[in-house]
């Protein structure tokens, strides 16, 4: 009897533990999931919104490039020497022909002036030579002699002079000097780079468009440029180059050269849009690029239906600048989200700011 009281007690024992146990993870588990935040699907969520219009493309045939040097060189040294002179500074403004750099050409010098020398001395022997030949005072094979000798030395000395004009860096063309890379006492040598120039008396605009786009440029063309920092500012440039082949983005480039009046405004480096609006008619559906949801090989938006969010297949035709040219899916007079699209969701009340 003793035996089976005691047996008795352990499996009340172990079953108090047991639900005692239970009743702490149940109890874990009620405080765990009111500390866990749970989402509100039907809470309203705050979005911007836009109104479907129909407008006419070339309203927002905007396309954007960036204006670069038609022209820029680093100038380098032809022969070795040390730099003497340097005649310019960062910003300085420079002619064709004009003189930028020195290097010392002393010794040169010196061979030439001896080489002038040499030539007068044997100028006056083939003069004399010359007197006495005539005279048959000499013979003949000794002017000739004379007379090459005097050729030699004339064509020494025309090259010591073409050494000594390799030591003056020239400009080849008139611009701004946009880089000094040497300074005086350094060395120069031939492929080291002393100085750079840029030419802004013209650019070169450089844009990238799409293919259906492209179709709207030909060569030798006018087209008209402003600039992002003077929209005042309209430029006119010659269409130079019409890209063959697309880079990675798909696009096509183009390059427009620019006659640049106005120096003082525009630099290389700064942006500006050409307008394709061109006479064309054309209309359409365009809508922010911001607003379509790339889902796995589909495109969507999200169109506002009796204060909902209605997740909604579209096809596109084409980009312009931030804008995306809507082929289907879309309606004069739908809203669509633009922006609010954390926690959205198909369905979801939505709130318009």
């Amino acid at each position: 009897m003793k035996m089976n009281k005691k047996k008795i007690i352990g499996v009340v024992v172990a079953l108090a533990l047991l639900a005692l146990v239970v009743f702490q993870l149940a109890d874990n588990k009620q405080t765990t999931e009111s500390r866990v935040y749970q989402y509100d699907k039907e809470k309203p969520i705050l979005v911007e919104t836009d109104t479907i219009r129909v407008k006419k493309l070339s309203e927002s045939s905007n396309l954007t490039g960036v204006f670069v040097a038609n022209r820029e060189t680093r100038l380098s040294a032809e022969t070795q020497g040390k730099v003497n002179r340097v005649y310019v500074d960062i910003g300085s403004v420079v002619k064709k022909g004009q003189k930028i750099i020195q290097l010392d050409n002393s010794l040169l010098q010196l061979q030439l002036d001896a080489a002038k020398v040499k030539i007068e001395e044997l100028e006056a022997d083939v003069e004399r030579y010359t007197v006495l030949a005539d005279a048959d005072a000499i013979q003949g094979v000794k002017l000739e002699k004379t007379m090459l000798g005097l050729r030699s030395a004339k064509i020494q000395k025309a090259t010591l002079e073409k050494q000594i004009e390799k030591t003056s860096i020239i400009v080849p063309f008139s611009g701004v000097v946009t880089a000094k890379l040497t300074e005086v006492g350094a060395f120069a040598a031939p492929g080291i780079p002393l100085i750079q120039i840029t030419d802004l008396d013209s650019l070169r605009f450089t844009v990238n468009v799409s293919e259906q786009s492209m179709t709207k440029f030909r060569e030798n063309e006018e087209v008209a440029i402003r600039v992002d920092l003077f929209p005042n500012i309209e430029l006119t440039g010659i269409v130079t180059m019409i890209g063959s082949k697309a880079n990675m983005g798909n696009n096509f480039p183009i390059q427009v050269k620019v006659s640049n009046t106005k120096q003082r405004e525009i630099k290389a480096g700064m942006f500006g849009k050409i307008n394709l609006t061109g006479g064309d008619s054309e209309t359409g559906i365009i809508i922010p690029s911001a607003a379509i949801i790339q889902n796995a090989n589909n495109t969507n938006v999200y169109v506002v239906e009796s204060g909902k969010a209605k997740l909604q297949s579209i096809k596109t035709l084409r980009s312009i600048d931030n804008n995306t040219i809507v082929a289907s899916g879309l309606n004069e007079g739908d809203i669509i989200v633009t922006s609010g699209f954390i926690n959205l969701f198909d369905g979801a009340n939505i709130v318009i700011k």
